[in-house]
């Protein structure tokens, strides 16, 4: 893909319709979300204003996969969370903390799949853990990890989620370990 001073540029005009100038070629919403994939790196003007619309754009492109898809990335009670952080004290940390949690959890993924090539290479043995242990383990190191940033700010008060948010979390949490659950047992089946 051609690209101009070392990067992707997207025109998007008032009509809506997207343009890759290192192309020459329009390209959809569908589009970029494949070129985010594949680690392409792009941003996004305003044809007119020259203005970087990257942010708006990458957020809509999430907005429409968690739409169409079904099968959601952002839990409610995830997304309430965020919500709740606009305009609070705490809104300049949180895109810090969840960049380092989103980085940290792509590392991870690695020794998932290592960890699960052992599995299906060798016998499980007591040092392998499940995907399941894996996942519990990477919910509760960054659940820590973001207490710890809360304190840094706050350190006399701990800001406790609601009830209804704690019972939220509890039932997604329980709804992701079902599902894990359901793929060890498909796994073990292979």
């Amino acid at each position: 893909m051609a690209k101009a001073d070392g990067e992707i540029v997207i025109k998007k005009y008032a009509n809506r319709r997207l343009y890759n100038t290192g192309t020459s070629t329009y390209v959809t919403l569908e589009d970029l979300a494949t070129m985010v994939k594949k680690g392409e790196e792009f941003t996004v003007q305003d044809a007119k204003s020259g203005d970087d619309i990257t942010h708006s754009v990458l957020t809509q492109i999430i907005f429409e996969q968690e739409s169409k898809t079904g099968n959601t990335l952002l839990p409610i009670s995830f997304l309430r969370q965020l919500i709740s952080y606009y305009g609070d004290q705490m809104q300049m940390v949180v895109p810090s903390f969840l960049e380092h949690s989103m980085k940290a959890f792509t590392e991870q993924q690695v020794q998932m799949r290592e960890q699960m090539t052992k599995a299906f290479g060798e016998p499980l043995s007591k040092n392998i853990q499940t995907p399941i242990q894996l996942m519990e383990d990477q919910v509760k190191r960054n659940t820590d990890m973001f207490h710890q940033a809360m304190q840094m700010f706050s350190p006399f008060l701990t800001p406790q989620p609601p009830k209804e948010t704690k019972k939220a979390e509890a039932k997604d949490i329980d709804e992701l370990k079902e599902q894990l659950r359901n793929l060890q047992t498909k796994l073990d089946n292979l």
